[in-house]
């Protein structure tokens, strides 16, 4: 798998994608089985809209667990150490502050991989435009964002 390819998440993402998988094999699976079997014993499949859900719910649930597998296999992901000190440049698991030079509004992000993103909670991912022109930035070094329409910010602070 090339390193493009490559699952960024912290330590309390993966545990979150591990306790999903564990549920969804040991727990949704199972309910999913028992909702097929009582919509089985309702008679007639072809006009059964129980069983139809049943199935749909039973087809998201294999395809969750099975893109969670291929997520979770040994070198398809890396941990992010968001505890490192003393940092120089800003990298996947830096908390930044920065400031949009056009607004002068002032914003916190912290860098995550795809999975754990919540923009609205202040967690980026490191795919967005705005994270990869910051990647290997220094505190007061100005970016330019190559979104739609390009902007700049300045990097405040890295943690």
């Amino acid at each position: 798998m090339s390193e493009t390819n490559v699952l960024y998440v912290t330590e309390e993402g993966l545990k979150k994608l591990q306790d999903e998988y564990d549920s969804l094999v040991h727990v949704v699976r199972e309910e999913v089985k028992a909702e097929l079997a009582e919509a089985r014993s309702q008679g007639d499949l072809s006009e059964n809209a129980d069983y139809d859900a049943a199935r749909e719910k039973q087809s998201e649930v294999e395809s969750r667990i099975a893109e969670l597998e291929n997520m979770l296999q040994a070198g398809h992901y890396e941990i992010i150490n968001t505890k490192k000190s003393g940092k120089k440049a800003v990298h996947i698991g830096s908390t930044v502050e920065l400031e949009f030079l056009d607004t002068k509004e002032k914003a916190k992000y912290t860098i995550v991989g795809s999975t754990e993103a919540d923009p609205l909670n202040g967690k980026i991912s490191n795919e967005t435009q705005l994270a990869q022109a910051m990647l290997d930035a220094r505190v007061g070094q100005e970016v330019e964002v190559n979104a739609k329409k390009p902007y700049k910010v300045v990097i405040i602070d890295i943690k």
